[in-house]
């Protein structure tokens, strides 16, 4: 059976369950990481040199790096599905899993980090804010996007949908303040009908 190593509050790890829950494969999962710790052991670090979580194990390949396990699962279990089997399709899916990693994210992790795993004597209000105006206009993106779309790779959900949907999860349940995006709003609505989100992503925000 797959194995799966990563905490379920992990925006990276919930990738990972999203997509499993999606396709319909099983798998075992092992806390790992922060207060569950296992990541520094040696055994771990044979299977992930970075000692971070997901990393899985299926059918003898070990793999880490949420956004390739992602690619993995979906052209293994799900071609045709989460994974176009046409070629322009599948890019213009596979684009916003690079798109929330290198540019939506590093601006979105620094208002989850400072609100949520920050005690508030701790926080600096100003980069908080600056992160959060900057995350909005990463978001005004998407919600351009799906003007015409029901998702981020068109009418069905994709692998473009698992990557942005977990962080969109974090902007729209933090208390924070968002510009109207009715596209976007309509979206994250579709996103959290869905069974798998309500059970891997919809948890709250430690």
């Amino acid at each position: 059976m797959l194995k799966v190593w990563g905490r379920k509050n992990s925006i990276n790890v919930q990738k990972v369950l999203w997509c499993l829950d999606e396709l319909n494969v099983p798998y075992e999962r092992v806390d790992a990481g922060m207060a569950f710790g296992v990541v520094d052991t040696p055994e771990y670090r044979r299977l992930n040199p970075n000692g971070l979580v997901p990393t899985i194990e299926d059918d003898g390949a070990v793999l880490w790096e949420s956004n390739a396990i992602v690619r993995y699962l979906a052209a293994r279990y799900g071609s045709g599905t989460l994974w176009p089997e046409d070629a322009a399709a599948r890019a213009c899916a596979d684009r916003w899993m690079d798109w929330q990693a290198t540019t939506l994210w590093p601006n979105l992790r620094k208002v989850f980090w400072g609100l949520v795993r920050t005690p508030p004597e701790k926080r600096d209000n100003a980069a908080i804010e600056t992160a959060r105006q900057k995350t909005a206009e990463k978001f005004a993106i998407v919600d351009a996007q799906l003007q015409n779309e029901r998702h981020l790779g068109g009418e069905s959900l994709t692998i473009g949908d698992i990557a942005v949907g977990v962080a969109a999860y974090r902007w729209f349940e933090m208390p924070i303040e968002r510009p109207q995006a009715k596209n976007l709003e309509a979206w994250y609505r579709r996103l959290k009908e869905r069974p798998g989100f309500a059970r891997n992503v919809a948890l709250p925000l430690t």
